[in-house]
């Protein structure tokens, strides 16, 4: 079983870099493992159907989420960078993923205006991304605008819908 579970992550980590080939190669493991595991528990034929999708239900899920982790981590190194910048500044940011489900990246942020009123301080910025693999980092470059939050004493990714193009539907 345990072969199993590592044979369905090893499809994904070959396929890291391209989401969609990501997302069917752990389906297609799942497809393998359900397979596997319901011809040790059943010869009824529904009930294989039913453990096969419920391991492929389970195999996306648990890819979402660590899609999800992986674009956090770039979205907080963006929200750090910003966080103490004024109106106009610029700044460095720089992730590395701790999962190589998408390539490094890096870029500047630059805070466009303040946004808040009371208890609620909040910066719109615009930030450059560019892949530590690219081979012409200048031209490669892409720009988004978010807004960042202060909650506490750190500022958090605060918008979904400009993130939707470089992020997806997985915020």
């Amino acid at each position: 079983m345990h072969r199993l579970l590592f044979f369905i992550f090893g499809v994904g980590w070959l396929l890291s870099g391209c989401s969609s080939f990501l997302s069917e190669g752990v389906s297609a493991g799942a497809g393998v493992a359900g397979v596997a595991i319901a011809d040790q528990v059943t010869d009824n034929a529904a009930a294989a159907t039913g453990i096969g999708l419920g391991v492929q239900a389970g195999a996306k899920a648990a890819l979402q989420y660590l899609e999800r982790k992986t674009r956090a981590e770039e979205q907080d190194a963006i929200a750090q960078a910003a966080s103490p910048l004024a109106v106009g500044q610029v700044a460095e940011w720089q992730v590395a993923h701790q999962l190589p489900l998408e390539p490094d990246a890096y870029g500047q942020v630059t805070v466009s205006r303040l946004i808040g009123g009371m208890g609620l301080s909040c910066k719109e910025v615009v930030f450059s991304v560019v892949d530590r693999s690219a081979d012409e980092p200048a031209a490669e470059r892409q720009f988004y605008v978010s807004t960042i939050c202060q909650d506490g004493k750190t500022w958090r990714w605060a918008s979904a819908e400009p993130a939707t193009a470089r992020w997806g539907a997985l915020q």
